[in-house]
């Protein structure tokens, strides 16, 4: 392999060879630095912080080993891990902060190859997004959901069911001090949600574009399978490396819509949207949200998992796991993407039956017959919005309502309750001020809380439109990521309360009553302008200066495209 990028750091006998060898010995074996062995990263996203990823330390020793076994030197190397359920305000505010700091990590270092460990929902995505601009060998290791727990004799969807029985305990048919038993039973092992969240999605997008191991995705975490899939990888990277099998061979155009029919075969999260375009942009792939409603149009749900769903990951992978899934929808992918092993991400669909049709349904009678991500567009989503119709109430995917309008995330908790609120079940909830530069971040908010009053008497659903995001195990007719955002100017931060909005998902629209000229002469409400993001320093900044609208992936406008692995300069 004298092809070895890490050959320019330990090769030769000057002051830095020796200065780069001598650093790395500490108990190395003699030949570990030769110019024949692979040197593998182990970006490991592991943090006791991030609860979905704590076993990560365990599952990047099954990698090493691997790594050892074909003739690599595997290196762990903590990256910046993002906790969906713990970090505030929100962590896709440092998503982008994130690749960049693995990217220049990637970079930086003697490294011949990447192996990604990832599991929480940006994690996954922030691996990719800077595995794709430094373009070294690397491959996807999914962290795995979690075992499903059980409260009652009932399983419960982490996530999904926690929306639900929230919004019980709201309407009074459960007591508070239920809701709260049931907390010791959501996560019953080590393991992200065990819903068809976005950390799922992601791992189902990995597998899709390529960058896993066939048949890893939606692994439970705590199944001895994944650290032999694991052992599998560290063994695999070293061959990509000796191959030069790099992201830009694998992650191609035809491979992204693959991604997105999967996606929608899956009833996966809104959130791979934002996430594939982002990928999508540091590979230099054209890919918009009309790829999106074409890619997914005609494409059933066969999950039938949460929060679309009835069932959880564990029940997916007893049923035969993704390639059973996908093998019923060969016909609907493109046939040229390879997967890290080199071969087509077709080829690896045969020989994989469904074990339970409850699960994973025929592919004549889905879930949904078309239910892939919509995108609505019209006089409040100019560059666009995106609903997930396998998770929203079919009586509403058409409808005409009043707007109610919130100018921020505190408006809405402070009023969304209240018993004067003018609001009934026809209303469109609006709520503003949450995209990318107004949060910041684009928190996960966009399924508001149904007002109490409605809850009591017996509302489930409602039609919600926002510029914010809503959690993959999240549910109910909610419109999202609208761009431009109400803080860029979009004319979600001119609607008022009382206009009339129209919503037809089969017509693909989304617009409010209200004449061009009108909205023109209307200025922001003071408001909704008080509560936008406005950082001094830092990180918060540098986002809200430079960050780009959600239609576009929401990355930072000089992060786009690839830098690729060279150094700039030499060290002296």
């Amino acid at each position: 392999m004298d092809h070895l990028r890490s050959a320019a750091w330990y090769q030769g006998a000057d002051r830095n060879a020796y200065i780069h060898r001598a650093w790395m010995r500490r108990g190395l074996p003699d030949d570990a630095l030769d110019a024949t062995k692979p040197q593998i990263a182990i970006a490991n996203t592991a943090s006791d912080l991030t609860p979905c990823n704590m076993h990560l330390n365990e599952v990047a020793e099954s990698v090493k080993q691997g790594v050892w076994a074909a003739g690599g030197v595997p290196y762990n190397l903590p990256v910046v891990s993002l906790g969906e359920t713990q970090v505030k305000p929100t962590a896709m505010l440092w998503r982008n902060m994130a690749a960049m700091a693995m990217e220049e990590m990637f970079r930086a270092n003697p490294i011949d190859g990447l192996v990604l460990l990832g599991g929480c929902d940006k994690t996954i995505p922030a691996l990719l997004m800077a595995a794709a601009s430094v373009n070294l060998p690397a491959i996807v290791v999914p962290g795995g959901p979690m075992l499903t727990g059980y409260f009652r004799g009932e399983a419960l969807g982490c996530g999904t069911d926690v929306w639900r029985l929230s919004e019980e305990v709201r309407a009074g048919t459960i007591t508070n001090a239920q809701f709260q038993e049931s907390e010791q039973s959501t996560i019953r092992s080590k393991g992200h949600c065990n819903t068809m969240g976005t950390a799922s999605t992601m791992a189902v997008v990995a597998e899709a574009l390529g960058m896993t191991i066939p048949g890893f995705a939606g692994t439970p975490a705590a199944d001895a399978r994944l650290l032999k899939k694991s052992h599998e990888t560290g063994r695999l990277i070293v061959d990509m490396v000796a191959a030069g099998r790099r992201p830009s061979d694998i992650m191609t155009r035809e491979s992204f819509l693959n991604a997105i029919i999967a996606v929608a075969a899956v009833g996966g999260s809104t959130n791979a949207v934002v996430h594939l375009l982002a990928i999508a942009g540091r590979l230099g792939i054209e890919l918009s949200l009309a790829d999106f409603d074409a890619a997914g149009a005609g494409i059933p749900v066969m999950a039938n998992l949460q929060p679309s769903g009835a069932f959880l990951m564990d029940d997916l992978h007893r049923a035969g796991g993704l390639l059973a899934l996908l093998a019923q929808i060969t016909d609907l992918l493109h046939p040229e993407p390879i997967t890290v092993t080199g071969a087509p991400l077709v080829d690896a669909l045969g020989g994989h039956p469904v074990y339970d049709d409850t699960v994973i349904l025929p592919r004549e009678a889905p879930l949904m017959a078309d239910a892939g991500i919509a995108v609505l567009r019209g006089n409040l989503a100019p560059r666009g919005a995106i609903i997930k119709p396998s998770a929203a109430s079919p009586e509403l995917l058409q409808h005409v309502g009043p707007a109610v309008v919130f100018d921020s995330v505190e408006d809405m908790r402070a009023r969304i309750d209240d018993p004067e609120l003018d609001v009934t079940a026809d209303s469109v909830l609006v709520l503003r001020g949450c995209g990318p530069r107004g949060y910041p971040g684009m928190p996960e908010v966009g399924n508001m809380p149904l007002p109490r009053k409605l809850l009591e008497a017996g509302v489930r659903d409602m039609v919600r439109i926002s510029d914010a995001r809503m959690s993959g195990t999240a549910y109910g007719t909610v419109i999202l990521h609208v761009a431009p955002e109400a803080a860029a100017g979009g004319p979600l931060g001119l609607v008022r309360t009382g206009d009339i909005i129209r919503v037809d998902v089969a017509g693909r629209s989304l617009s409010v009553d209200v004449s061009e000229e009108e909205l023109r002469s209307r200025g922001q409400s003071p408001a909704s302008e008080a509560a936008y993001a406005k950082p001094s320093r830092g990180w918060a900044k540098l986002y809200v200066d430079h960050v780009m609208q959600a239609d576009t992936g929401a990355d930072l406008d000089f992060l786009v495209g690839s830098s690729g692995d060279e150094v700039s300069r030499e060290s002296h």
